[in-house]
């Protein structure tokens, strides 16, 4: 018993003499510095859902020191999305549409509410003239400039509301400049400036084949880009029609079309990169020749542009009528099918000529990217029965037949701006 009793006497002091240097080390760490605990959580590592291992499902521990905060970030400003990468759904307007603040609100408006999100916008107009000031030199020495709107203000404004902003140039087309630059114009066999009377105004025509002529189409190109406009849009790019017009053509020592490829190639390497693209006459994807005379065809025009963009109007097409000049007294085939009255028919039209453009693309070889121009008008100049007013079933089958085609951007055209807005779908 006595034995029993030490032993137990023993064991008692030693379980005291561990409880009291618990006791010690408790205090030790209770009053050691930085690790009081205010009872907060510490907002930058302590997630308020408690976390958990992966490996063994345990709750994640918190760390018992706080490391050192680092300073906050300076708030940067929220980037604009960029414009550039969106497929294209959108509109051609003239300088007088934009021309004030309340109409170019209306056409933010309208690309706010509906799936419009880019506009097509004169920078260098079917007048020869610039649409805003200018500084270059050559538009600036013989006046080829107007303030018809405010170009700061339309790029802005259309910026902030993440719309695309296309610059439409007139290339060759030119009223005025080979008025003042005769050196740089196309030319009659008598040496006279060509010119011909077209309604109350006249036709002339920059010579595609002159380097000066490409330069100050160039320069213009890049003063727009450096204004801010995100891709530039070649119009007439291209030698008057044969067919239609007669001028001196014996100082060309090359095929039109090499011409016209080689101005394109030399706009591009002097715009660095930047989008280019090219209005181009429907009629050129179904034809395999240069018809007309104009220096295009489809596999040649498409080298070197980022896209191209057809005009596939369908009232454009030769209809079978005899005694007007937009009939053949045939009509058009198109893909094999024979169309008498093509403006009577969006969809196929529109469907039919960029199949045949897909295919002539392909089997060159060629990655351009196809954006088509649609009709946006209603052809009541043509005779009756060959023509049909185009709302918004007509809109909705030509933007069907892009689609069906395997393309998905489009450009209306209705040179009055007068477009069927309903037409297009509410945005998502």
């Amino acid at each position: 018993m006595r034995r029993n009793e030490r032993t137990n006497i023993i064991i008692g002091l030693l379980v005291i003499v561990f409880a009291l240097a618990g006791i010690v080390v408790m205090l030790v760490q209770l009053f050691k510095p930085g690790v009081h605990n205010t009872g907060a959580k510490n907002s930058r590592h302590e997630s308020t859902v408690s976390e958990k291992n992966p490996m063994t499902d345990a709750a994640t521990p918190i760390p018992t020191q706080t490391p050192t905060p680092s300073p906050s970030p300076t708030p940067s400003q929220t980037p604009v999305p960029s414009t550039v990468s969106l497929p294209v759904k959108g509109l051609y307007l003239t300088a007088k549409s934009v021309e004030t603040m309340a109409s170019i609100q209306r056409y933010v408006d309208l690309a706010n509410n509906t799936e419009i999100n880019a506009y097509v916008i004169d920078v260098k107009d079917d007048d020869g003239e610039i649409c805003y000031e200018t500084k270059v030199s050559l538009a600036v020495k013989h006046n080829a400039w107007k303030k018809k709107y405010d170009v700061r203000q339309v790029l802005d404004t259309f910026h902030e509301n993440n719309i695309k902003v296309i610059g439409r140039v007139v290339c060759f087309s030119d009223p005025l400049m080979p008025l003042k630059e005769p050196d740089m114009s196309l030319k009659n066999k008598s040496g006279t400036v060509f010119k011909v009377p077209l309604g109350e105004k006249h036709l002339a025509w920059l010579d595609p084949s002159n380097k000066d002529a490409w330069q100050y189409i160039i320069d213009i190109s890049k003063e727009a880009f450096e204004l801010g406009f995100d891709e530039i849009q070649y119009d007439y790019i291209r030698f008057p029609e044969t067919t239609n017009f007669k001028y001196d053509m014996s100082h060309l020592e090359k095929e039109k079309s090499d011409y016209i490829n080689d101005f394109i190639q030399f706009a591009k390497a002097q715009l660095d990169g930047s989008i280019l693209s090219g209005d181009i006459f429907g009629s050129v994807c179904i034809q395999s020749r240069d018809a007309g005379g104009i220096g295009q065809t489809l596999e040649t025009i498409s080298r070197h542009f980022d896209y191209i963009s057809p005009m596939i109007y369908p009232s454009h097409y030769a209809n079978d009528s005899k005694d007007h000049y937009s009939g053949n007294g045939m009509g058009t085939n198109i893909n094999g099918v024979l169309y008498r009255k093509p403006d009577l028919e969006p969809y196929y039209i529109i469907y039919n000529t960029l199949l045949i453009t897909k295919k002539r693309l392909d089997d060159a070889g060629l990655d351009v990217k196809v954006r088509p121009y649609l009709q946006g008008f209603t052809a009541d100049y043509m005779p009756e029965d060959y023509y049909i007013k185009y709302g918004v079933d007509e809109y909705r089958a030509q933007i069907q037949a892009v689609y069906d085609a395997g393309y998905e951007e489009w450009i209306f055209w209705n040179s009055r701006n007068t477009y069927v807005k309903e037409a297009f779908l509410p945005e998502e």
